[in-house]
């Protein structure tokens, strides 16, 4: 650790928002692993969390069991929690890289890190700035690389939150239960940790471009169709297929066969999505045991719908699962808009076991092999004025 990297009793109380004369007494009390005299940004970021905790009621002794028990241990992982010293503020780092304060500011917020806007940025938020700058000057748009940002934010956010809680689940608390010393938890964390992170980054960058080119492929169809169809949308808007599922009696589910089953049975549900989806249809987001699904063919996605029906097991309870095909606006990774609020509200219509479509949908998957459309009728969906005529989707009987 060189002398730069080290801090000030002042400015590390400043960070975690206390006195130094409590961070002094915490010291005193042991509550700082890793303090050895000088205040590093691994020290440093003990002294937050600390101060979090204190924050959240828990008393001295409270922690100090912790850390003893090894419910503290994190051994090279203070490495990312120290992260890198901030010595740059906002208008030094919109200098160097040529964007304004208020654009930085917006990008760093769209990232969930907007935290950075009131503190001391480093050499490495200097750097990834720095990066932005070239990608807004290689000519793509600000609002589109917003989007971008809050997209990366979101789902690196979750990526690292799984990280942190399937370690914490299966190797951290199984330690503890077994009355693992708290030396040897550090231990295994750093071993664990040594092992791990290396490949962090190789395999998020290997699933990221295997994804980006299926979907740079998409849109070269896509485009082509477009083009063909001489379709013009407004900006920022795109015609595809809706699908929600869920699964009929969900609820009653839990009741009867407590969470960890009800769970166990949505996780083969979601698996069976997964594992079905037409090439050009992929999963939004999943609420409980709610799935959005988009694609951009709704004879495909029909079929997909009727066939996953079909592939139910015994026993299992079945989905319900509606579908429209319209204009949706795209934002930040995800679709908005009336079309998307109708597709909702017909999968809410639908029984166990049953598909159920708009007339968009029929219109373009009628002919299509294999698949039949039964008119049950227009219908009042709730939130919408007008009715909607609807149609139940099923495997043709041979």
């Amino acid at each position: 650790m060189s002398e730069a990297s080290e801090l000030t009793l002042t400015q590390v109380a400043a960070r975690a928002g206390v006195s130094p004369a409590t961070v002094r007494r915490w010291v005193e009390r042991g509550l700082v692993p890793g303090y050895d005299g000088r205040w590093t940004p691994s020290a440093a970021a003990y002294v937050r969390v600390v101060a979090r905790l204190r924050a959240r009621g828990h008393t001295l002794e409270q922690i100090k069991h912790a850390s003893d028990s090894g419910q503290l241990a994190a051994g090279p992982i203070e490495n990312l929690l120290s992260g890198s010293g901030g010595r740059y503020t906002l208008k030094e780092v919109a200098r160097a890289t040529g964007l304004e304060v208020v654009l930085i500011e917006r990008i760093l917020t769209a990232m969930g890190l907007g935290m950075l806007t009131v503190e001391p940025m480093s050499e490495e938020d200097m750097e990834m700035m720095r990066y932005v700058a070239a990608m807004l000057d290689a000519g793509l748009p600000s609002v589109a690389f917003l989007q971008l940002a809050r997209v990366y934010g979101q789902a690196l956010a979750q990526i690292a939150d799984a990280e942190v809680r399937l370690i914490h689940l299966y190797v951290h608390e199984p330690l503890m239960r077994e009355g693992t010393p708290s030396v040897e938890v550090a231990e295994e964390m750093e071993g664990l940790a040594r092992e791990l992170i290396p490949f962090v980054i190789p395999l998020m960058r290997y699933v990221h471009n295997r994804f980006l080119a299926h979907f740079v492929e998409q849109d070269l169809i896509g485009h082509m169709e477009a083009d063909l169809g001489a379709e013009v949308l407004e900006e920022g808007r795109l015609r595809v297929a809706i699908a929600f599922a869920d699964l009929a009696g969900y609820t009653r589910l839990t009741v009867e066969r407590g969470d960890e089953a009800a769970v166990s049975t949505v996780e083969r549900f979601m698996d069976a999505v997964a594992q079905t989806l037409p090439s050009d249809a992929r999963v939004i987001k999943m609420l409980g045991d709610e799935v959005m699904v988009i694609g951009s063919d709704p004879a495909a996605l029909t079929a997909w719908a009727v066939g996953l029906q079909a592939g139910i097991a015994a026993g299992e309870p079945p989905p319900r699962i509606g579908i429209h095909y319209g204009e949706a606006l795209y934002r930040d990774g995800d679709y908005y808009g009336r079309e998307v609020n109708q597709a909702a509200r017909v999968v809410a219509r639908a029984g166990g076991g049953e598909v159920l479509v708009t007339r968009s949908v029929v219109e373009m998957a009628a002919g299509v092999g294999g698949l039949e459309f039964n008119r049950i009728g227009e219908v009042r969906l709730k939130g919408f004025s007008e009715p909607t005529e609807l149609f139940t989707a099923s495997a043709v009987k041979e």
